[in-house]
């Protein structure tokens, strides 16, 4: 920061402008692209941390000294142990693993129109209209009823078909365009295409030649083959994970923006992608975690599901998942301490990810106290809506610790709300942290077109992202 009384931040092109900072920043990123295009789901991103977590020589035997606890598949609690005792808090990071999408209905297969279609109903704060005529891929899991888990992931490889939900040809939306954006595209009407081939009306059900005597052809439906379409979708899927239509009912798939994360601009120094909120800092809180010494406090890490839908259920952030986990760490490394010590003198960000002010909506944001992108990562001392409503509210005493420890770290950082009053807002997990009497804020890099299927972070904002949860667990 600056030394005269004005405030005056620099950006991280400034402060990360050396050889050497810049070369780090591009294999980061680098890194960060390959995570991002292969994580496009919490399972696929838990799966991702455990591989990582397990080559640092992390176990699940609390007994250790590095320990990690994945729950469902889709929630994961870490612990690094350090040399205070465990009384005297955590230094924790929240990030959640799950993101805007479209889901598949448990009952979703059926044919129209010549196509066969999934019906579906979206997950988080979508804007609806930016998932129609765009490549989709599907992942997820179906469970059969024996309890083996088919992973299921389409539309990724070259080779790969893809999925879309079509729109409405102009030539026939005159009236779609005169209605408002909240009301003219349906979430009924987001029905995924699947299939356009029907099955071979001289085969059966289940690839077999259909008989075709003359008593068979009397006690045939007049209209055979029924759902042509859909059937063959069926077959198709059978083929490939010996499922059958029942199995769709404990099945989760997701629809997502099908491809790769990219590089964006002429300098390639921003990066494009789905699914960034709140990814970003699930890499940025890995990477950070598995750096650096031995620390002075228990470093701890909190990838959560169902962010995006309240925290609710046994994996989000309202469960008492945390709960049991930091319960069974005391009994393993420190019996003699209380719970409520711990959460009491625990120190947490928020990691979540911040609206960057849009240069084509400037008027939406409040510039003073608005998020830039390039220049680090953003603290926001609540969130909530409409006169702080569900908000945090972190206490300035450490908000002002908060300050020292970046500062003294030389890591770029800026403070903002999320949007103008009335206007704008948002919920995080750190309320529910707060709960618990610790101290905690929301702490994240800004995000351009946030929640749409091509999100933009600024690369230099991740690497003074992961510096800065490094700076926070280290302090």
């Amino acid at each position: 920061m600056s030394d005269t009384l004005e405030l005056a931040p620099k950006s991280c092109w400034e402060i990360y402008g050396d050889d050497d900072s810049l070369a780090a920043m591009d294999e980061l990123a680098n890194r960060y692209v390959d995570f991002l295009s292969t994580c496009k789901t919490e399972r696929e991103t838990i799966d991702y941390v455990v591989e990582r977590l397990r080559g640092a020589g992390y176990t699940t035997n609390f007994g250790h000294d590095l320990v990690y606890r994945v729950f469902k598949g889709k929630t994961i609690f870490i612990a690094r142990k350090g040399r205070r005792a465990l009384s005297q808090g955590l230094r924790l990071v929240g990030a959640h693993a799950d993101t805007p999408r479209v889901d598949l209905k448990q009952r979703p297969l059926y044919e129209a129109c010549g196509v066969g279609q999934a019906k579906t109903h979206y997950y988080g704060g979508i804007r609806k209209h930016q998932w129609f005529s765009r490549p989709l891929a599907l992942h997820g899991v179906i469970v059969r009823q024996d309890g083996e888990v088919k992973k299921v992931n389409i539309g990724e490889d070259a080779g790969d078909p893809v999925f879309a939900i079509a729109d409405l040809l102009p030539h026939l939306a005159q009236n779609q365009a005169k209605q408002v954006l909240s009301e003219a595209f349906e979430a009924e009407k987001m029905n995924i295409i699947l299939g356009h081939r029907p099955v071979d009306a001289k085969k059966g059900e289940e690839g077999e030649a259909a008989d075709t005597s003359k008593e068979a052809a009397k006690d045939a439906p007049k209209d055979a083959p029924k759902d042509a379409i859909k059937r063959r979708v069926l077959e198709l899927l059978n083929a490939k994970y010996d499922i059958r239509e029942e199995d769709l009912y404990s099945a989760e798939l997701q629809a997502v923006p099908a491809g790769p994360a990219r590089f964006v601009g002429l300098d390639r120094a921003l990066i494009g992608g789905y699914g960034q909120d709140d990814r970003i800092c699930c890499f940025a809180a890995l990477e950070s975690l598995l750096s650096g010494d031995t620390p002075e406090f228990t470093q701890t890490v909190l990838l959560w599901d169902k962010e995006e839908i309240g925290s609710e259920g046994s994996t989000g952030a309202k469960s008492r998942f945390f709960e049991y986990c930091v319960e069974d760490l005391i009994q393993a490394w420190a019996p003699s301490a209380r719970f409520s010590d711990v959460m009491l003198n625990t120190k947490a960000v928020s990691a979540d990810v911040h609206g960057a002010l849009d240069p084509d909506y400037q008027d939406l944001h409040e510039k003073l106290n608005s998020a830039t992108i390039g220049f680090g990562p953003c603290f926001c001392k609540f969130t909530g809506h409409r006169g702080k409503y569900e908000a945090n509210d972190a206490h300035p005493e450490y908000v002002g610790w908060l300050r020292g420890v970046m500062n003294t770290a030389g890591v770029p950082w800026q403070m903002a709300e999320l949007g103008r009053v009335d206007l704008g807002g948002g919920g995080t997990v750190a309320m529910y942290l707060a709960a618990y009497g610790m101290d905690i804020i929301d702490f994240g890099p800004p995000i351009l077109a946030m929640h749409s299927p091509f999100e933009l972070a600024s690369k230099a904002d991740l690497y003074a992202t992961v510096k800065a949860y490094t700076a926070f667990l280290q302090a």
